[in-house]
Formats: structure tokens, sequence, C-alpha cells
């Protein structure tokens, strides 16, 4: 099932959280979230599972609103936070309770334990559980209902390397299955090992959204007199681009050929139009780069 996030926009008070952001996350895929602290990754996740309203715009799952799904869990399975359970249930009564209220059966519930590795550890209460421990159940709860979609906070959060090799693993599985996974994380070099896809925000806009091979492929480095307006035009087009001076632009997932089409048409002039290699790190820092500061912002 593909979702779609469509010009989505919300504000807190003073501080515009998400602007006008659109990106599509593929069926079959994982696909990595990324931003700096504060870029909207967050935001923008509790917007698509109806815990915040949008200022406008709109996330679809199969075409339809989280909010308007007959049966969500089955559509939608999600971890936002390790910390939404009561410390003196058990880890199996949770997940008791959950498919209860969801119309899932008992079954279930042991077939979502021992999936996440927590067959053994479902008798004991969740106060006693590490927070690698809470973040397996997070998991289990989001994939009781067998949902077509799978939305993923910080996963990795409290595993150990075996752990994080394991949720690789299950990822990459879900989504050979034909499942949809959004993972959002901090760890460009963990997401780099299972995703596919990848969608990067900063301050609340989209920055780049495509495979993850064209991140830190050949990119494409333009100088113009009329940056700023380049830069709007390949914005608008859902391209990724990045100021690295008052005339010159860092341009990912479009060719010379089709820049130089669009200033022709445009009426821009360039006074260089050259395909440039990156590393994936570097792109991404590129990317995520404050645009007040020549220091990268803090990657959350």
């Amino acid at each position: 099932m593909e979702v779609n996030v469509r010009r989505l926009n919300k504000r807190f008070g003073d501080v515009q959280a998400v602007r006008d952001l659109t990106f599509d996350v593929p069926t079959g895929r994982v696909t990595g979230f990324l931003g700096p602290n504060g870029a909207g990754k967050t935001t923008t996740l509790r917007i698509m599972l109806g815990l915040v309203h949008a200022g406008s715009g709109e996330a679809l799952f199969g075409g339809r609103r989280y909010q308007d799904l007959d049966r969500p869990r089955t559509v939608v399975g999600a971890v936002l936070e390790a910390t939404g359970f009561h410390p003196g249930r058990r880890g199996r009564d949770h997940l008791r309770m959950l498919a209860g209220t969801s119309g899932v059966g008992r079954r279930r519930v042991e077939d979502v334990l021992d999936q996440v590795g927590l067959a053994e550890a479902g008798h004991r209460r969740v106060g006693g559980y590490s927070l690698g421990m809470r973040q397996r159940l997070g998991l289990a709860s989001a994939l009781l209902g067998d949902p077509a979609v799978l939305i993923l906070d910080e996963p990795a959060n409290g595993l150990d390397p075996e752990g994080m090799a394991w949720l690789r693993h299950l990822m990459r599985g879900l989504a050979d299955d034909g499942r949809t996974i959004l993972v959002s994380s901090h760890v460009l070099s963990e997401v780099s090992q299972v995703a596919d896809h990848v969608v990067i925000v900063n301050r609340g806009e989209l920055r780049f959204a495509g495979r993850l091979d064209d991140l830190g492929g050949q990119g494409v480095s333009v100088r113009t007199g009329a940056a700023e307006r380049l830069r709007e035009l390949l914005l608008a087009r859902g391209h990724a681009v990045t100021s690295s001076g008052p005339d010159t632009l860092q341009v990912q997932g479009i060719g010379t050929e089709e820049i130089g089409r669009l200033a022709i048409d445009e009426g821009i002039v360039l006074s260089s139009l050259t395909e440039a290699s990156a590393s994936l790190e570097a792109a991404f820092l590129d990317l995520t780069r404050s645009a007040d500061s020549a220091e990268p912002a803090g990657i959350r």
C-alpha cells in the first residue's frame, strides 16, 4: 500500500514546524525518514497517524486518511515511542488488551511475541523490561494487526548491535513481503544498511526524496546569477537543492540536460553546469546543513 503525503503544513505558535511537505512512501520498500533536530519529522508522523491536526494538506494510506480507516491497526502499525506501557502489566497482557480492542485473535499475540523475540519474556512485567525490550514490545504492538504499513520512529533506540541487526532483517523481510515501511532515524549509517528509499527534511521542508543510491551518487553543480529563483523552481519540482555559495547550487536527482532545459524555458542564464560526485554522508550533511550556520545542524 502506497502512502502519500501532500502539501502538509503545521504551525505551533510562531514556529512553522512543517512547511508545504509532499512525498511518497513506496510499497514493498524500506523508506528512511531523516533530518536534524527540529526538522519536523515527529510532527509529520503524528499528523499522518491522526494524533496532530494539520493546518492544511493531508496524508493518505491507500487513498484514505488514517482517521477514515475502518480497522486502522490492520492497515497501519506504528511505534512512536517505547514508553506507552503500564509498568505493572505483563508484556503478554498488554498485547492481549490491544488485541481485544482491535478485533485481533489471541493466537496473534503469541505469533508477534515470537516474531520480536519476546516469547520467553511475555510473562514478565513491563516495568522490568530494558529499553531494548520495550522497543521490541512496541514493535509487537505495531505488528499485531498484520498491517500493510509500518511506521517506526527511532526503533533502534536501546538495541545492542545484535538487536540492530535483527531489526534490519525484520524490516527487510517485511518490505520483501510487500509491506510499506517508513522508519525515522538519526543514524544515517544504520538507515543506509536497510533503506531503499530516503526522504530528508530540514526546517519542515523537503530537501530530498528518492532512491538512496541517488543521494550519494552523481550530483550537479550550477552557477547562475539567478540562483534563488532556480532553487525555488527545482524545489517546486521535488528535487533536492542546497546552496553552496551566493550563486552556486548543488542539485541531486536531476541531470545537467534537464536543468539546462529548465533554465532555457525560464529565461535563466547559467554561468556553469557540471556533474560532481558526492559521498552519501557529504550529500546528507549538505542537505541538513543549517541555513544560518556553516556547521551542520544536529542530527536526530
